[in-house]
């Protein structure tokens, strides 16, 4: 008997609906971050409106909102998103459209519509967009996979999006995207010779827009030798590379970092992760990568057990989530220890921001729900796929 259905079978004697070792991971995880965009902005908090706690109370209130979203979210089926995910693709793109013509410029980029006082990110809300759209495609049409001419025009409307997406512009999430798709072109057993083809042209199209814009060529520069302009194209990363050096193996202790201390820029957002480093040390660093890494396996799992059940549309979802997360967090980890270029990513389930908080936790959700009916189809109930 192979590892998959002695696994199962522990599950439904288990009695347990949900995974509730995910669920605990999530809890943990985001009250740690809680913790952290307070260490990370006491001194942004302190200096911009005189209260250490503004931030941590903006968070709080994104993660209850969050909660209170996603509870009602986890009632619905999978099969209702397949229903619902055209119109949730189109409401994205109005949405990206709407961020170019209305959206506030923040540190050069419009990447935000401000509704009140909050301030919508649609981009993070069309990374889940291109999740459903994917795993919908390939479970109604899994002959799309077998000829390039037959994703013509799945690869036309993602394209708009990604468009629009460059166009703010956020080159980051560009590649985060671009990664989601062919993470789940792969999985879903796209021939190789098209893939091939299909990863070249994307890795040429990156390079001609890194060399087609100053500043993202400034930053590859200093991500190459942050140290010849410290004070210029080589800031973030060099202080990054302090923080992060000054926590040695065990940090300096919770709320003792010094680069947050208006030294390192974006200190609760991007960079975050070097806050941890300097206050937790190279230990809390890899408990925190085993954290992810532990979310995005489990992802994976959930979505391997959903395939296995037949529930593909559940499968690709779980499957799209797990390469997000794990994409996402190492740009911003690779960003932050200075193996990869500066970008505007944050660091999932960790950095400050309501939009970003909001999809992360539905995401969540989903896979929470995914397992939840892979379970209720182990013990026999009618799941349709």
């Amino acid at each position: 008997m192979n590892l998959s259905k002695i696994l199962d079978r522990q599950i439904v004697r288990s009695g347990q609906k949900i995974d509730v070792s995910l669920l605990w991971m999530l809890i943990l995880m985001t009250a740690f971050s809680l913790l952290m965009i307070y260490s990370a902005s006491i001194a942004y908090a302190a200096a911009e409106g005189g209260d250490q706690y503004s931030f941590l109370y903006k968070q709080a209130l994104f993660v209850l909102l969050s909660i209170l979203v996603c509870l009602p979210v986890s009632l619905f089926t999978m099969n209702f998103w397949k229903k619902i995910m055209p119109w949730y693709f189109v409401l994205c793109l109005i949405l990206l459209a709407a961020v170019l013509v209305v959206g506030r410029e923040i540190n050069g980029a419009t990447r935000w519509i401000h509704i009140g006082p909050v301030n919508l990110q649609p981009t993070e809300m069309f990374k889940l967009a291109a999740v459903l759209y994917l795993a919908s495609l390939f479970t109604r049409k899994a002959e799309v996979l077998q000829h390039w001419k037959r994703m013509i025009k799945p690869s036309i409307l993602l394209a708009v999006g990604l468009g629009m997406i460059m166009l703010q512009p956020d080159f980051g999430s560009f590649v985060v995207i671009m990664v989601i798709i062919l993470g789940m072109l792969f999985l879903a057993g796209f021939p190789w010779r098209y893939f091939i083809v299909l990863i070249s042209a994307v890795a040429l199209l990156g390079g001609v827009m890194i060399m087609a814009a100053p500043y993202r060529m400034a930053r590859f520069a200093g991500f190459l030798d942050p140290w010849a302009d410290p004070l210029g194209k080589g800031y973030q990363l060099t202080h990054s590379l302090m923080a992060i050096a000054r926590g040695e193996w065990l940090g300096v202790g919770l709320g003792a970092s010094l680069e947050k201390r208006f030294y390192l820029p974006e200190a609760h957002t991007d960079f975050i992760f070097a806050v941890i480093g300097e206050e937790f040390g190279f230990l809390g660093m890899c408990v925190l990568v085993f954290c992810y890494g532990w979310l995005v396996v489990r992802a994976l799992s959930i979505g391997k057990q959903a395939r296995d059940l037949d529930l593909i549309f559940s499968a690709y979802v779980a499957n799209g989530i797990g390469i997000w997360l794990g994409i996402q967090s190492f740009f911003n980890i690779g960003v932050n220890i200075g193996i990869l270029p500066t970008k505007g990513l944050t660091l999932p389930l960790m950095s400050y921001g309501g939009s970003a908080v909001l999809v992360m936790l539905i995401c969540m959700t989903l896979l929470l729900r995914i397992d939840y009916e892979n379970r209720q189809k182990m013990r026999g109930y009618h799941i349709e796929g």
